[in-house]
């Protein structure tokens, strides 16, 4: 059965290819209509409405915070009950340095929010914040799915191996739009969405 949607669509695997369709279009739009440049940096505001744009044509629960517990495999995200005092303390975690940045990425990860759509929000939050204080982006078509995921699982352990991964991926192409539209259909691939690309939208 597929979550709760605005599409009246009962049948997941139906979901998963509208979802990812309309909400790279608005992936799209983040970039081409500049929107990006009016969302706050590096703080849950700022991923709220990320999450928000993407996701407005699919979901009810775009850009809020989720009330449901949830895990992926055997690892449980942040209880829903202490979610706000983490987002807040997040908040308030520096940004200035490539290492506080990954750190902070990593703790809005073991956070995670939303009911759905938080990774590929994530990341666009991440280069988003990487590009005001260094001038740099992920390539994230230069970073391999299945080390991406193996380094994020570890990640709340210890975040070195996804420090160094994502640091070999950097990139100064910081407003080439060819580097974002590869590294939407990257950030998309690794959740399991490849039924089109962002350029044959």
């Amino acid at each position: 059965m597929a979550i709760e949607n605005k599409l009246g669509i009962e049948d997941a695997l139906e979901l998963a290819h509208a979802e990812e369709r309309l909400s790279k279009k608005r992936a799209l739009e983040l970039y081409d209509k500049n929107i990006l440049a009016s969302f706050e940096v590096g703080t849950f505001a700022g991923l709220r409405d990320i999450h928000g744009y993407l996701f407005q044509d699919v979901y009810p629960f775009a850009g809020k915070i989720r009330t449901v517990n949830i895990a992926k495999g055997h690892f449980r995200f942040a209880p829903v009950l202490y979610l706000e005092d983490a987002l807040c303390s997040i908040d308030r975690m520096p940004q200035d340095t490539y290492a506080h940045i990954i750190e902070k990425y990593v703790e809005m990860n073991v956070a995670h929010p939303f009911r759905e759509g938080n990774g590929r929000s994530m990341r666009i939050w991440l280069d988003h914040m990487l590009k005001h204080a260094l001038g740099k982006v992920v390539d994230w078509s230069q970073v391999g799915k299945e080390d991406y995921l193996l380094a994020m699982e570890r990640s709340p352990i210890r975040n070195t191996e996804i420090m160094l991964l994502l640091k070999s991926a950097l990139t100064s192409q910081i407003d080439d739009r060819q580097v974002y539209m590869k590294g939407i259909d990257a950030s998309y691939r690794y959740e399991g969405y490849h039924t089109c690309k962002i350029d044959e939208l």
